[in-house]
C-alpha cells in the first residue's frame, strides 16, 4: 500500500478494481478544507482516461505491472503469437485487443508485453519503426506547389501518406503512436 504522497507519474495503482497508470497528478492545498491530490489516470484494461481527486494521505494499492520482452512469431488470424526468448514459451493475444499495434508488427520484431499477474494488458511497440513500401502510385507531375503527399501501402498492409519522392521498395520510418511518415530509413 502507498499513500497519495508517494504518487509519481507513470506509477500504476489499483483504482475501482482495475490497474491504472498515473499520467499526471497535482497536490492541492486550498485555503479552506482538506488537501487533496487531483490525478489523471488511464485504465490499463479499457484504455479509458479518468480524472479523480483523492483525499490527501489516502492509502491505495500499488499495481505490480510486469513487462516482458518477447518476439512476435506469427498470426493465426484470430490471435497474435509471441515467444519468450529465454523460456521459449508462447503467448497468444486476441487480435481484437491489438488492432492498432498490428499495423506495425513484423515477424521477429521484439516487443514488450505488459502483464498484470497472468492477465495480458497489451503490448508496447517501439516509438518509431522502419517498414518497406510494397505499393506506391507514381508521382503526378505538377502538383508540387505545397507539400504534396501520396498514399503508399507498407509491408504490414498499413496505408500511410508520404512525400511524392517515396517509391515502391523504399524503407521509411513511421511513428507508431499516430501512424505518420517520419523520414526515410
Amino acid at each position: 500500500m502507498i499513500t497519495t504522497a508517494d504518487f509519481k507519474t507513470g506509477m500504476t495503482i489499483i483504482y475501482n478494481g482495475d490497474p491504472c497508470v498515473i499520467q499526471d497528478f497535482q497536490h492541492v492545498k486550498p485555503g479552506k478544507g482538506a488537501a487533496f491530490v487531483r490525478t489523471k489516470l488511464r485504465n490499463l484494461r479499457t484504455g479509458a482516461n479518468i480524472d479523480y481527486s483523492f483525499n490527501a494521505g489516502v492509502k491505495v494499492e500499488q499495481a505490480m505491472i510486469e513487462k516482458k520482452k518477447m518476439q512476435y512469431s506469427y498470426s493465426t488470424g484470430d490471435n497474435f503469437v509471441f515467444m519468450d526468448m529465454e523460456t521459449w514459451e508462447q503467448l497468444e493475444i486476441p487480435a481484437e485487443r491489438m488492432k492498432w499495434e498490428a499495423n506495425f508488427l513484423l515477424e521477429g520484431a521484439e516487443v514488450e508485453i505488459v502483464m498484470y499477474g497472468s492477465e495480458v494488458l497489451g503490448i508496447n511497440i517501439p516509438e518509431k519503426i522502419a517498414l518497406e513500401v510494397t505499393e506506391s502510385s507514381p508521382a503526378v507531375a505538377g502538383n508540387t506547389a505545397t507539400n504534396a503527399l501520396k498514399e503508399v501501402t507498407l509491408e504490414t498492409g498499413f496505408v500511410v501518406k508520404v512525400p511524392m519522392f517515396i517509391e515502391q521498395g523504399d524503407k521509411i520510418i513511421v511513428t507508431t503512436f499516430d501512424g505518420k511518415y517520419s523520414s526515410r530509413a
